[in-house]
């Protein structure tokens, strides 16, 4: 079996914990320096993956915006954009999401209950995997292994992020903290309530602090812990 993915969890966050407000629009945390930053790390990446309650809400295209970073994948033998990947226990993603009408292949991971609604809707659009009665995600993590996944971004949301770190599947978490107070208690979160890997004392390693504008950058490794 391929050894699994390093994965990487992307979030940027309010001062508040944040990853959005209530409003209609989404709240951009980042600025343009660390947009680019950003992707740059989606070039890096063999895939990305980002929830569907994040696809139904955000309608994103997820894509490695840059030309030249595009043409260097290809120069390096790799497809011209990451493999890109979604999670849905109950299904429900239309086929109208912009998700499936740009970039390159998809695959999406899902229960054995939505599985066929979801390769109808969805024919010809994705890969559709199912891991079992649960979305199994190690192995969703081996599956990506084995299609020669090495590296997987991971952009959330909530639910997401707090899986891969409960689960202790999580590499390295860049936390991009911007200079905002949402201050709604209902806004969306970048972590939720879970039993985490060594309780509340156990301290991560930092890796890297950063300036980005007004953006502060935190890379943290999740399963390296100091005294």
């Amino acid at each position: 079996m391929a050894e699994r993915p390093h994965v990487l969890l992307s979030v940027a966050t309010s001062l508040d914990g944040h990853i959005d407000d209530t409003s209609a629009d989404r709240l951009l945390l980042s600025n343009d320096e660390d947009f680019d930053r950003v992707d740059q790390v989606r070039a890096e990446s063999d895939a990305i993956l980002v929830g569907g309650n994040t696809l139904r809400r955000d309608n994103p295209r997820l894509l490695v915006n840059s030309p030249d970073r595009r043409a260097a994948r290809v120069a390096e033998g790799k497809p011209e954009y990451p493999l890109k990947v979604t999670i849905t226990a109950g299904g429900g993603l239309d086929a109208g999401l912009k998700f499936w009408h740009h970039g390159g292949e998809k695959v999406v991971y899902t229960t054995d209950a939505a599985a066929p609604k979801l390769r109808e809707t969805l024919d010809g659009l994705a890969d559709v995997v199912s891991t079992g009665p649960a979305v199994d995600f190690a192995a969703m993590l081996d599956d990506l292994a084995a299609r020669g996944v090495q590296r997987l971004m991971v952009e959330g949301g909530g639910t997401i992020h707090t899986q891969f770190l409960a689960q202790g599947l999580a590499d390295e978490i860049h936390l991009a903290i911007a200079p905002l107070l949402v201050g709604q208690s209902d806004a969306p979160r970048f972590l939720h309530p879970a039993d985490y890997p060594g309780g509340s004392t156990r301290r991560m390693t930092l890796l890297e602090t950063r300036a980005i504008g007004d953006v502060v950058l935190l890379r943290y490794a999740p399963k390296e812990s100091t005294r």
